[in-house]
Order: C-alpha cells, then structure tokens, then sequence
C-alpha cells in the first residue's frame, strides 16, 4: 500500500505545479485572483447563477464572493440584472468583455501546453498524455 501512497502524493504534486505553472503562463489572467477566474467560468459555464449560488459553488462565504463580483464589475466583465421573477434577487452573467477575457487566458495557457509538450516530450510520451486524460477524470469524477 505505501507504493500506491507514494504514487498518489507524486501525481498530487506534479498536479499541483502544472496548475500553478499554468496559472502563471496567462498574461491575460494574471490580474485575477483564482476565485475571480473561477467564478467567470462557472458563470461561462452556467449562463447566469445568484450570487449566494456562486457563493456555495466555490465555498466561500456570501460576503467574500460580493468582493469577488465587486472586483469583476469594476473591471466590466460581469452584468448585474435584477431577477425577473424576485426583483429582490440579483442575476450575475458574464459580459461581453468577460467572457472574451475567459476565453483568451484559456487559449494562452493552452497554446503554452500545447507548447510545451511539444518541446520537452516524445511522441510516445505526448501518446501516453492522451491515454491518461481519461483516467484522471474518473478520478476527478468520483463520488466518494
């Protein structure tokens, strides 16, 4: 069982430095919080969704998530719109502006994957890479 606990913690860890390697590569992004690109994705995701919606679904409090959409308002890349069947609810959506933002440091961090596999991995191992996808998303997808 220890190898199957060393294997876990090594993928963990090269997980994580993707991710953070990744967040570092969009210049586009770099001036958001991962809160704030998290949020326009689920909002890019869902459409629309109520602050407290958002709020749950990135496990912060109602507060924190009212910063969060005070700074991405101010920056023009979500619309506040009164709902039309609760006038004392707010419906947040992205704009125009932020989800052509979205899609942009999506692009830069893939175009630097892309890139960088490219450059530091054979084509069996870049073989190897697609193979793995599938797997990591049972991962990813498992209730326990």
């Amino acid at each position: 069982m220890n190898n199957d606990i060393q294997f876990a913690s090594d993928l963990r860890n090269v997980m994580i430095r993707l991710i953070k390697k990744l967040r570092k590569e969009s210049p586009t992004g770099a001036q958001l919080s991962l809160t704030e690109r998290s949020t326009m994705a689920l909002l890019y995701q869902k459409k629309e969704m109520l602050p407290s919606e958002l709020a749950a679904a990135e496990m912060i409090t109602n507060q924190s998530m009212s910063q969060v959409l005070n700074h991405l308002s101010e920056l023009g890349y979500i619309i506040r719109a009164a709902s039309t069947t609760d006038k004392r609810k707010v419906n947040i959506s992205l704009s125009g502006l932020g989800e052509s933002t979205l899609l942009q440091f999506r692009h830069e961090r893939d175009e630097w994957l892309a890139n960088a596999i490219a450059k530091a991995c054979t084509p069996d191992e870049q073989e190897l890479l697609r193979h793995i996808i599938v797997p990591l998303n049972k991962v990813v997808d498992l209730k326990l």
